[in-house]
C-alpha cells in the first residue's frame, strides 16, 4: 500500500483506494520495521505527514498506539462493508496486549455483517494467541511474505483454524520458490511505490500466478508499482486480475 491508497485517511474507518478492500479501521497505530518489505513504509511516511498536519490520532508519530474508543467502533457501522484492520499498524505487534488483541477478534465476531481482513508480518504471534480458537467466518487472516526468506511464515499461519488464510506478496522484492499454498485461498501480489521504491520483476509474478492457477488459489495482482501507486497500471499479460476468495473453498483447501 501506498500514500495515494491511505491519503484520504481519517483517525480511525475511512474509504479506502486500495484495490482488494473497501475501508479501512485503525484501533492500533504504529509499528517496528521487522523485514525488508518494512524499509519503505507507507504508513510511517503517512504517520508523520498526519502528526504534522495536527492529527491527534498521530501525536505520537509512528510510535505504537493503542486507541481504545475505536475498538467497538464496527458495531455502530450498519451497511455491510470489506474492512482492512489496522492498515497503519500491526495487530500483532508485540507490545499489543493480548487483551487488547481478543477485545478486537470479538468485536469483529460480533459484527458479523462486515468481512474483516487482518494481515499481519507476525503470524508466529498469531498462532500463539489464536491457539483453539476458531476464528469466525467474517474474519479473513493473512500474512505479508516480500521475499524467500520469509516464507516460513504461511507456515505459522497455516496453525490457525480460520477459513479464510491469505498471503500479500507485496512489495514483493523477489521471486518465492519455496511458498506452498496448501490451506491458503487468496494470493496478493504487487510492486512498491513511492521514494525509494524498488523495481519487481515480472517472472517473480508469473511463477506466482502460474502457481496460483494450478492450485485453484484465488490471484490478485494489486500494482507494478513506480513513484506511484498507479504508475505502473494493473496490467499483467494484457488483463487485470482481480480474483476474490470463496467461503466455499475452504473445505476444499484445509490444511
Amino acid at each position: 500500500m501506498t500514500d495515494e491508497d491511505v491519503s484520504s485517511e481519517r483517525w480511525a474507518m475511512s474509504k479506502t483506494a486500495i484495490e482488494w478492500t473497501e475501508h479501512t479501521w485503525n484501533p492500533v497505530t504504529g509499528c517496528d520495521k521487522v523485514s525488508p518489505g518494512c524499509d519503505n513504509c507507507y504508513a510511517e511516511r503517512m504517520a508523520v505527514r498526519l502528526r504534522a498536519m495536527g492529527s491527534a490520532r498521530y501525536v505520537n508519530g509512528f510510535q505504537l498506539t493503542l486507541h481504545e474508543d475505536k475498538v467497538t467502533e464496527p458495531l455502530r457501522w450498519s451497511k455491510p462493508r470489506m474492512v482492512f484492520v489496522n492498515s497503519m499498524s500491526d495487530l500483532f505487534h508485540p507490545e499489543v496486549p493480548d487483551r487488547f488483541v481478543n477485545d478486537v477478534f470479538d468485536v469483529m465476531t460480533k459484527a458479523s455483517q462486515h468481512t474483516f481482513q487482518v494481515l499481519t508480518k507476525r503470524p508466529q504471534r498469531a498462532a500463539k494467541l489464536l491457539a483453539g480458537r476458531a476464528v469466525a467466518e467474517n474474519i479473513w487472516l493473512g500474512t505479508s511474505i516480500e521475499t524467500n526468506q520469509y516464507t516460513f511464515r504461511v507456515n505459522h499461519l497455516r496453525m490457525i483454524d480460520v477459513p479464510i488464510r491469505f498471503l500479500s506478496c507485496e512489495p514483493l522484492l523477489g521471486p518465492l520458490p519455496s511458498l506452498n499454498l496448501d490451506g491458503i485461498l487468496w494470493v496478493i501480489v504487487g510492486g512498491e511505490s513511492g521514494p525509494g521504491h524498488r523495481s519487481m520483476n515480472g517472472d517473480w509474478v508469473r511463477e506466482i500466478r502460474d502457481m496460483s492457477i494450478g492450485e485453484g488459489v484465488a490471484f490478485f495482482f494489486k500494482q507494478w508499482g513506480g513513484s506511484t501507486s498507479k504508475s505502473g497500471g494493473r496490467l499483467l499479460d494484457g488483463r487485470e486480475w482481480s480474483e476474490w476468495p470463496r467461503p466455499s473453498d475452504a473445505s476444499e483447501r484445509t490444511a
